[in-house]
């Protein structure tokens, strides 16, 4: 398992899902990927995606207006 992270702040939607999902294609399987962005619109968008794609959500966070949301690759794509 490898930590990844990917700054996706002051991107507005859909760029902090495009570029969750361009970034997780380089993932293995078991690999964790932090994702850090500020659109709102992220805090559903991103684990909805990871639910259609297959992917787990471990954990998410909001701090003031930052937004983590740790991803568990849960296969290759």
């Amino acid at each position: 398992m490898t930590r990844h992270t990917l700054d996706a702040r002051y991107l507005l939607c859909p760029l902090p899902v495009i570029r969750t999902q361009n970034k997780m294609k380089d993932l293995s399987m078991g690999d964790l990927l932090m994702v850090t962005c500020t659109d709102p619109g992220a805090i559903n968008d991103i684990p909805a995606w990871c639910r259609i794609n297959g992917h787990k959500v471990i954990h998410t966070a909001t701090v003031d207006k930052e937004i983590t949301i740790t991803i568990e690759a849960s296969q290759n794509k």
